[in-house]
């Protein structure tokens, strides 16, 4: 009977042994399984999307890893070394000028949303205030400064040499009333300087950073057909791999723009 018993319980120690191993190789099968995506992001609202969008990756398979950054420069370097899968932080002039300048091989694979440049001040109620001689601070990269000096005209602030486009620079000011004196300044700067300038041309994801609300307190804004959609951006051949592929799905899904429209309240304009 003894030997019976041992030889039961024998039996079931193994079952055990096995089970667990059973339970192992099936934990480690479904870690090896996931995919994991690396994607550079400046913090407002562009990481905050992609927040949105990792449970739903997560549902696919996916681990979204999430790499903040700070600055226009890095994130599509790191992509085009292979250090990072994709970046999502720019819009396709500034990608255009910024691969051609690099020769970097980098793709746009879909526009997500735009954020509409606005004209902000500490100092001024309206444009109209606005002194002879006064500071005024745009990006000193050439895409956004372009587009600040663009946007600046279309306030009627100044006039730029016809056809320059988003490739104007201060030089290419040709009508400038108020003598104004343009300051170029790294883009996250530019809240900062709201304190010694009279106005300062700021993106919207730096407004955002520095709890600048754009519908309320800007000046002056772009309007929503804005052609400076922010895009998703990966290197050329990796444009069809399955899991960028169910990235731009996600960051396309109506969860997405719902919290677009719900979070930023027309600051961030969906433009799928």
């Amino acid at each position: 009977m003894k030997k019976l018993a041992l030889l039961l319980l024998s039996l079931l120690a193994l079952t055990l042994l096995f089970a667990g191993c059973g339970s192992s190789d099936k934990e480690t099968a479904s870690t090896a399984a996931k995919t994991t995506l690396k994607v550079a992001a400046t913090p407002v609202p562009h990481a905050e999307i992609l927040q949105v969008v990792k449970p739903l990756l997560e549902k696919e398979g996916i681990d979204l890893q999430i790499v903040e950054m700070n600055d226009y420069v890095r994130p599509n370097m790191a992509v085009a070394e292979k250090e990072l899968d994709a970046n999502f932080f720019q819009h396709t002039p500034y990608l255009e000028k910024f691969s051609a300048e690099h020769n970097l091989q980098l793709a746009n694979v879909a526009g997500v949303h735009i954020e509409p440049m606005g004209v902000y001040s500490k100092k001024i109620k309206s444009l109209n205030d606005l002194t002879d001689g006064a500071q005024v601070a745009i990006p000193n990269d050439p895409t956004n400064g372009g587009r600040a000096l663009a946007l600046l005209e279309k306030a009627g602030v100044l006039k730029l040499k016809e056809g320059v486009g988003i490739n104007a620079t201060a030089k290419d000011i040709v009508d400038n009333p108020k003598n104004l004196k343009v300051t170029e300044l790294e883009a996250p700067q530019l809240p900062r300087a709201l304190d010694d300038v009279a106005i300062a041309v700021i993106n919207t994801n730096y407004a955002l950073e520095a709890k600048l609300v754009p519908t309320k307190d800007a000046l002056f804004i772009e309007q929503k057909d804005s052609p400076y959609v922010n895009i998703l951006v990966v290197r050329k051949g990796d444009e069809n791999r399955p899991e960028i592929q169910k990235l731009v799905k996600a960051l396309t899904s109506e969860e997405v723009k719902k919290f677009i429209n719900d979070k930023f309240q027309g600051a961030v304009v969906p433009a799928f």
